[in-house]
């Protein structure tokens, strides 16, 4: 029904940025997209999502370092990650949700492929 497909990701330097985009395609509804992280190791854990009217929620310590946005006519959405740290190094998910409001769990309809984030110290 939906396709995501994730670009952005690579190799950066501590302090350095990224911006990772995600682009659906298929039968679009109102949604929430956002990003999801995994770490070798790790559980995957939410980034940051946004809802077709612009609210956003963000991890914990995340919100101030990166800022989800999106662009409704693209079916895009956009992961800006400034000042990276090693530990920011992960596996990034782009996830697609068919409801209308953020509630406290989320349902993940669809998973794109991932993009390798990797910060180098």
């Amino acid at each position: 029904q939906v396709q995501l497909v994730e670009s952005g990701g690579g190799l950066v330097q501590a302090g350095g940025s990224l911006r990772l985009s995600c682009v659906a395609s298929g039968s679009i509804s109102v949604n929430v997209m956002g990003w999801y992280r995994q770490a070798p190791g790790k559980r995957r854990e939410l980034v940051a999502l946004i809802t077709s009217g612009g609210t956003t929620r963000y991890a914990g310590s995340l919100k101030g370092q990166f800022t989800i946005s999106r662009d409704n006519a693209k079916n895009t959405v956009y992961l800006q990650m400034n000042s990276l740290k090693p530990e920011d190094t992960a596996v990034y998910y782009c996830a697609y949700s068919a409801t209308m409001n953020l509630g406290a769990i989320l349902r993940v309809d669809y998973w794109g492929q991932g993009t390798q984030v990797t910060v180098s110290s």
